[in-house]
């Protein structure tokens, strides 16, 4: 196998040339470059590099060629190359073009022509596109071994998945290099899950803070104490890791399940500002992460705050494992959770066909299938568009007349023009029926109700703030959300300083609330950004004064 590909398509001459030596300027010494003059020589190419199994990192392609234009090539090719980065050349007139092209093709960025000076507009992309590509290469060191209807190997697949830990999933059931496996690990099929490590070691029914700590990510504080303390990593999180490990704080960053939050499980995400083209929850959480940990914020995965204590002029974060950290400023951006689906059999099938999120790991367990994603607002409608590139069905149930109130109109038009989705207005489930696994639903329309088959159902209905942990000391609404600046009174209740609380700040001084914990806040990952940032400069106001 020879290196990776880069091929650049275009049928003026002079053009072509040009990406061609910018490509070989900047990439000679780890790439191919190749380059075609038509979309058809293209195609042909990638057959015989797909028969030989070399790998093809980038496509840099032409929109306007005789014959077939760019966006049919790059459709085209995600056939046979679907994790090749895929980049448009368009001229300013075509920029129609290249739209199109992001929701046909999945085109990851358009470049407009000219592109000169490269340095500036052409290698900036390029490499990072190219990182992106390197970074999800499987990994057939660490293996996992179970029963994809197995509510505990749901957990450990999810777990591994949503922190982007590379893994080799080896089901029992359909797979005889599991049984081997098993055998020479000299483990019972009754411990399942097992997780087979790099060097050798096997895990049998892990929980998750055991396989954090073996597979290296950092599940314990190196110190007692930080300037700044943050709770939950999704956007709000990450941003204020961010701005906090930047301007000079000692940051701590804890996150009970995976970096990213809801956010971090959403396939794509197209209306976040500087992105045209999208991108996904994965690496937006990813580029967040590197970005704090480049900075010097500490982050431990899983870390879960289970209480909260004052020690003025310090507050105490009780952890699930027994720890404690003093933070001098603390930003609670634990975000919120999917409510649980209230109906007979919803419960006992969890993570058995009914699930609380959409991820890659269960849109391929159900490709060919027949799924149902129940719920109208914006997560409900990402994961229906997504579930469409594997199942056979997807079957929007919702409880109002239309979308139009609820969800972004991109998405809309995009359930819309799906042939595999269909949208079930005035329905909602009333049981979710099977045994082992998901069967059938019942659906209820008004007075009647139907059963039909599914193979699975996602859930997206309502959202409670994560803020049990805060009993008695931070004060919330009736709701659970967190109330913060002048929504805590005028002048706060019990409230101890001289100066009111500032936006932001809790009813307890120095510590904040970001994202969508907080009551009020627009449920949208540009605002938690802004929030987390705006979060850590409010601490520095407040621990300038103390």
């Amino acid at each position: 196998m020879g290196q990776p590909v880069l091929l650049a398509v275009d049928d003026d001459a002079p053009v072509l040339a040009a990406v061609e030596r910018d490509l070989r300027s900047r990439y000679a010494e780890h790439y191919q470059v190749l380059a075609a003059s038509s979309g058809e020589q293209a195609l042909d190419l990638l057959h015989r590099l797909r028969l030989r199994e070399e790998p093809v990192a980038l496509l840099l392609v032409d929109e306007r060629m005789p014959g077939m234009s760019g966006t049919e090539f790059l459709t085209a090719s995600r056939r046979l190359y679907p994790e090749a980065r895929r980049v448009l050349l368009t001229a300013y007139a075509d920029t129609d073009a290249a739209i199109r092209a992001i929701n046909d093709a999945e085109v990851q960025h358009y470049l407009l022509k000219p592109w000169d000076p490269p340095e500036d507009r052409l290698y900036p992309v390029l490499d990072d596109l190219l990182e992106t590509w390197r970074r999800p290469a499987p990994a057939a060191n660490l293996r996992l071994i179970g029963d994809r209807w197995s509510p505990s190997t749901h957990e450990v697949r999810q777990f591994l998945a949503r922190n982007l830990v590379p893994y080799r999933w080896l089901d029992v059931e359909t797979d005889a290099a599991a049984r081997e496996l098993l055998d020479v690990a000299r483990v019972d099929a009754g411990e399942l899950p097992v997780l087979v490590l790099e060097d050798g070691d096997v895990l049998a029914r892990p929980d998750l803070h055991e396989v954090a700590q073996r597979i290296g990510l950092h599940v314990r504080a190196d110190r007692d104490a930080y300037d700044l303390v943050i709770a939950g990593a999704g956007p709000a999180g990450l941003a204020a890791a961010v701005y906090g490990a930047s301007e000079g704080l000692a940051t701590l960053l804890l996150e009970c399940s995976a970096p990213g939050g809801q956010a971090g499980t959403t396939t794509r995400i197209e209306n976040y500002l500087g992105f045209p083209v999208g991108l996904s929850g994965a690496d937006l959480t990813l580029r967040a992460r590197e970005q704090a940990i480049r900075f010097g914020a500490e982050m431990l995965v899983p870390s879960e705050a289970v209480g909260l204590e004052r020690a003025d002029p310090y507050t105490v974060v009780r952890l699930a494992d027994g720890g404690e950290v003093s933070a001098s400023a603390l930003v609670i951006a634990s975000g919120v959770t999917y409510r649980t689906l209230d109906v007979p059999g919803a419960a006992a099938l969890t993570g058995m066909g009914v699930y609380y999120g959409a991820g890659r790991a269960e849109a391929v367990d159900h490709s060919g299938g027949s799924v149902f994603v129940v719920g109208g607002g914006n997560s409900a409608g990402q994961a229906a568009v997504f579930l469409s590139a594997f199942a056979a069905s997807v079957t929007v149930l919702v409880r109002g007349d239309d979308l139009t109130s609820t969800m972004s109109r991109y998405l809309i038009d995009r359930i819309e023009a799906s042939e595999r989705i269909t949208v079930a207005h005035r329905t909602e489930v009333a049981g979710v029926l099977g045994e082992r696994r998901v069967e059938g639903l019942r659906l209820r329309s008004g007075t009647d109700e139907q059963e039909v088959p599914a193979d699975a159902l996602f859930v997206f209905v309502g959202q409670a703030p994560r803020t049990g942990w805060l009993e008695g000391v931070v004060r919330r609404d009736e709701r659970g959300f967190l109330l913060t600046g002048a929504e805590l009174g005028q002048p706060p209740e019990g409230w101890p300083l001289p100066v009111p609380p500032l936006p932001l700040e809790t009813s307890v001084p120095r510590v904040f609330a970001a994202g969508d914990v907080r009551r009020g806040s627009i449920k949208r990952i540009a605002s938690a950004v802004g929030e987390g940032a705006m979060a850590v400069s409010f601490a520095h106001e407040r621990l300038a004064g103390r």
